[in-house]
């Protein structure tokens, strides 16, 4: 369950063009994600918080179902972020029918 205080929109509340913040790893990445997402693993989030797109408010941050990505998002809220939790991640997004695109032949997944 996510913290009170850490904001949390549902995936299907995003609009399609929403350009997430994607803390999965570089296997899950290229496996099917959101067009337009920006990759910031989360095992190197500390090291690349500069690299966090400005001007972007809210800063919406997925992962898979929503537990690293509401880790990540409460990391970047305590540093002053306007970041909000993709509440049900990917599998949600994916799950609402909004595009995906991946990395290599077939179909983009979600894994």
């Amino acid at each position: 369950m996510n913290s009170p205080q850490l904001p949390t929109v549902r995936a299907d509340a995003l609009p399609d063009d929403a350009r997430p913040v994607d803390v999965r790893e570089p296997d899950e990445w290229a496996a099917g994600r959101a067009p337009g997402a920006i990759h910031l693993p989360m095992s190197e989030i500390t090291g690349r918080v500069h690299e966090l797109p400005e001007g972007q408010d809210p800063l919406y941050v997925i992962c898979r179902s929503g537990g690293r990505s509401a880790r990540v998002a409460g990391y970047l809220v305590s540093l002053g972020y306007p970041a909000v939790n993709v509440d049900g991640g990917m599998q949600a997004w994916a799950g609402a029918g909004k595009p995906l695109v991946n990395d290599g032949p077939g179909a983009p997944e979600i894994i």
